[in-house]
């Protein structure tokens, strides 16, 4: 799972010609889901979007205040385009979450982060629809965080279960096994295998 957290004075969400939603000084949350994301991320990010110290306290000292300690309010948007791979210049999306199970995915977080704070002052885009997201970025100040188990990238996760294969084929053996095992061919794992969604997505998917 993937976030940009942005430090905004102000923000606002436009379908059309009608603002769906507005926030004052706080955060604004780009989020994108991926495939293989779980709750695990979920709650990383959640934690993370609420306890990181972007605002200054009474003092004036910066880096000092979460969102929470100062009141303030998060604008939240799904965002899968966070989850693209590039070939050449051309956008893939497969590692994002389909739209079918990302929607009640992104609510969940939502409501979990309202339960975690104050309901009231969590807002949120429109799932699905061409939005216009308006950002006053106060600062500036934007934040990348990936959650530890959301590898985007289906080689980089194909790479990670290489090496763990090849850790596995190099612990201690007993004699036996060692003498069985000599010189027999090491099997290789095509770098290209992927365990990203099947099928085509197209660019028309839901943000």
């Amino acid at each position: 799972m993937k976030a940009i957290i942005q430090r905004v004075a102000e923000a606002s969400v436009t379908v059309g010609q009608e603002q769906v939603s507005s926030i004052g000084r706080g955060l604004v949350v780009l989020l994108g889901i991926s495939v293989r994301d779980a709750q695990k991320d979920a709650d990383y990010i959640i934690r993370k979007i609420l306890n990181l110290r972007l605002f200054e306290d009474e003092n004036g000292r910066a880096w000092s205040k979460s969102v929470t300690d100062k009141e303030f309010e998060v604008l939240c948007v799904s965002q899968f385009t966070l989850q693209c791979i590039l070939k050449g210049n051309k956008p893939d999306f497969h590692s994002a979450m389909p739209a079918e199970l990302a929607q009640p995915f992104y609510n969940s977080i939502l409501e979990s982060m309202r339960s975690a704070y104050k309901p009231e002052l969590i807002k949120d885009g429109q799932f699905g629809s061409r939005m216009q997201v308006h950002i006053q970025n106060d600062g500036p100040v934007t934040i990348e965080l990936t959650s530890p188990a959301g590898l985007s990238d289906p080689k980089q996760l194909a790479k990670q279960e290489n090496q763990q294969q090849r850790k596995e084929k190099t612990r201690p053996k007993g004699p036996s096994d060692a003498s069985r095992e000599k010189g027999a061919p090491r099997s290789k794992r095509d770098p290209n295998t992927s365990s990203g969604a099947e099928g085509d997505v197209s660019s028309e998917r839901e943000p």
